[in-house]
């Protein structure tokens, strides 16, 4: 059976590539670094989760988040914000599933998102 995907825009990458470590375990892992190919891959995929920073090159992560949630086609797409935004982070809280600080734990995010696995 093969494993869920699950998609990091984030464009740090020391973050990216602990965020994809702690995921590998469950999911397929993609890595993306900037906005405007994060939505040119979402375009064809629909990933199990999205693991979002706000702050990206070209196009912001609130931009994607709003395109994942008005695109039907992305409806059951599990979505956990990662920020250090703080102000910004606690206005995404219902839109996003789930909303992390920055700094993030592997093991805090590693446990987050095994909640949100689909079955």
């Amino acid at each position: 059976m093969s494993r869920p995907l699950a998609l990091i825009i984030e464009d740090d990458k020391k973050l990216a590539d602990i965020f994809s470590l702690t995921l590998r375990v469950d999911f397929e892992v993609e890595v993306i670094g900037d906005g405007e190919a994060a939505l040119a891959r979402l375009a064809e995929t629909v990933p199990a989760l999205v693991v979002l920073d706000i702050h990206l090159p070209q196009v912001s992560g609130l931009d994607i988040l709003r395109q994942i949630r008005a695109d039907q086609r992305l409806k059951s797409v599990r979505v956990i914000v990662a920020t250090a935004d703080g102000l910004r982070g606690i206005d995404l809280r219902g839109m996003a599933d789930l909303v992390l600080f920055k700094p993030i734990s592997p093991s805090q995010l590693h446990n987050l998102a095994q909640r949100l696995r689909p079955a």
